[in-house]
This record gives C-alpha cells, sequence and structure tokens, in this order.
C-alpha cells in the first residue's frame, strides 16, 4: 500500500513560471498546514492526468493541484474514468496559479497561497458536475474528455487559438481582451447546428455558444451568471446574430454580468447538447483548444469532491 496519501501534482510553468519560482514557498507553507505529502512537477501536457490517475490508484486520498484551470483540468481527467471518479472516496484541492483561473469566481477557493492552503486544510467537501466532451481527432478516433469550467464554440475557440499562440506578456485580462478584440474582427458569425436533450435540432447563426458549469471563463468573462456547479445541469449561453457594432459595443456586459441583457442572446438549460457546422468552428475547453466541431457534451452530476470554503 502506498504511503503517499496527500499528493501535490504542480505545474511550474503556470503563470508565466511563477509558480515553479513559488513553489518552494508553497511547499514550506503546506507542510505547516498538512504535515507529510509527496509532489510531482509536471514537464509536458498531459503529466498532470497520468500521475493524478496512478496516484488514485495507488490509494491517495487528496491530489491537490497547483496551476491555472488547464492544470486543474488535466487532473479532472486523472480522476475520471468513463462517467464516474475512478476512486468516489478522493478529494480535489486546488491552489490556483495560472493565467486566468476563471474557475474560483464560481467556486469558493480563494486565490492567495496561504488561504487557499488553509482552505485545504479546513477541508469542507463540495461535490460538484463535470462535463464531459466527446469529440472526434485528427487521426477520426474518439476522445473523451471531462471538464470543470465550460466548453465553448465558436469565437472562444478563436480567442483560445490565438492566446495560445500569444507570450501573455501584458498578464492575463489584457491579453484576453487582445486576442477577443482581434478575433472578433478577424472572426465573424457561424451556421451552428445544435440539439439539447433530443429536443429537436436548431439551426443558429452565433458568434459563440458557451456550455457551462461555472460562470466566468476568457479571463473574466461571466457568460453564465446564473450558471450553478451543483445542479445537474449546463447553461447554455448563444451569442447570436449581432452585427459587428454591436459585439464590440455589448462587450462590457460580458464581464459585468449583464449578458442577458443583450438582443440575440438566448441562456438555455440542458443535460446534454450536441453540435455540428459546416464550417470550420473551434472548440475551447476550459481554455484549451482540443478540436473543432462536430462535439456531444454532457453533464455528469455530483462526479467531484472538492475543497472549497464554506458557501
Amino acid at each position: 500500500m502506498s504511503t503517499e496519501r496527500i499528493v501535490f501534482i504542480v505545474n511550474p510553468h503556470a503563470g508565466y513560471g511563477s509558480t515553479g519560482r513559488r513553489w518552494p514557498r508553497i511547499q514550506a507553507m503546506a507542510r505547516e498546514r498538512l504535515g507529510y505529502f509527496t509532489s510531482y512537477l509536471t514537464a509536458k501536457p498531459g503529466d498532470a492526468a497520468r500521475i493524478a490517475r496512478m496516484k488514485l490508484m495507488e490509494g491517495a486520498d487528496l491530489i491537490i493541484c497547483v496551476g491555472g484551470d488547464g492544470t486543474l483540468n488535466e487532473v479532472i481527467n486523472g480522476f475520471m474514468d468513463e462517467s464516474v471518479p475512478i476512486r468516489d472516496d478522493a478529494l480535489l484541492g486546488f491552489v490556483p496559479g495560472g493565467t486566468g483561473c476563471d474557475f474560483i469566481k464560481t467556486v469558493p477557493i480563494p486565490a492567495g497561497i496561504e488561504q487557499s492552503l488553509d482552505t485545504i486544510k479546513e477541508g469542507y467537501v463540495k461535490v460538484i458536475d463535470a462535463g464531459r466532451l466527446r469529440y472526434r481527432n485528427d487521426q477520426g478516433h474518439q476522445v473523451i474528455r471531462y471538464f470543470h469550467n465550460i466548453v465553448s464554440f465558436g469565437l472562444g475557440g478563436e480567442v483560445d487559438e490565438r492566446i495560445n499562440k500569444s507570450s501573455k506578456a501584458f498578464g492575463p485580462f489584457i491579453s484576453f481582451i487582445w486576442a477577443t478584440l482581434v478575433s472578433i474582427f478577424l472572426y465573424g458569425k457561424k451556421n451552428i447546428r445544435i440539439e439539447i436533450d433530443n429536443s429537436g435540432s436548431r439551426d443558429v447563426i452565433a458568434w459563440n455558444i458557451a456550455v457551462a458549469n461555472g460562470q466566468y471563463h476568457g479571463g473574466g468573462m461571466r457568460v453564465a451568471p446564473d450558471a450553478v456547479i451543483d445542479d445537474g445541469l449546463f447553461h447554455i449561453t448563444i451569442i447570436g446574430n449581432l452585427s459587428l457594432a454591436e459585439v464590440v459595443r455589448h462587450l462590457p456586459k460580458l464581464y459585468n454580468g449583464r449578458i442577458k441583457d443583450i438582443k440575440d442572446v438566448s441562456i438555455l438549460t440542458g443535460k446534454t447538447i450536441s453540435a455540428f457546422s459546416p464550417e470550420r468552428v473551434l472548440v475551447d475547453c476550459d481554455g484549451e483548444q482540443p478540436c473543432s466541431l462536430p462535439i456531444v457534451a454532457d453533464i455528469i452530476p455530483a462526479a467531484l469532491k472538492i475543497i472549497t470554503r464554506r458557501s
């Protein structure tokens, strides 16, 4: 039996490398609060999911992710097996340290290192839903990827592709704003066919469609202000057939929670959504850009146990 009951998975590249530079200090503070643990630093994409899965199967009780939403997404993928967690008794902790960290704007996890470690020490557990995304890779094989926050397609995927190729040297907010503005002027609305909960397909002309478990993505855009992480539903926001001028004029409403006030924005709920387009429409999954349409996403209620503050 493994003695690694508490395992830290650390992405040293998160936050432009600041997480790696701060890790010795984080490690010392964690020792004071949590006692003995082991830690693993990731070196490449996929490491966090692989390590999480391996350590859970070896008997770890608590996996603590240190990084951003992308690292947390990988760790969560390590937790999941088909539609259930591989260990339903295992707990997930999160010490935010990435570029965007949108998830903690919905879930009561503090941004500060000391405060997030204190939260983990206190050990209040919240059971949350997860999303399951299914798509075909470049080789035509079906891929399943889980997400904790938001999958979007359209402008969101374009922004991801652009920002992931940039240096992000001006920080998350400015980087996301720049990538969004450039994408708006270079992109365009797409024809997308969606179906929600087998209710019949509908064709929409849309800038972006967000399938939300959390409320925020894209560095602080509150794209789904009514989303709840434990209600067993997606909140699906369709930014529809607006003119370019209207998109630019209403851009502040994406940040202040007033997105519902925009004409041609629809917000629906559902447990499953499928989407197809004859055009190239890129997909965003928790800040990463894994594929293009078509996709199917469905909600997995009560999938994960994560340590948060008492709300």
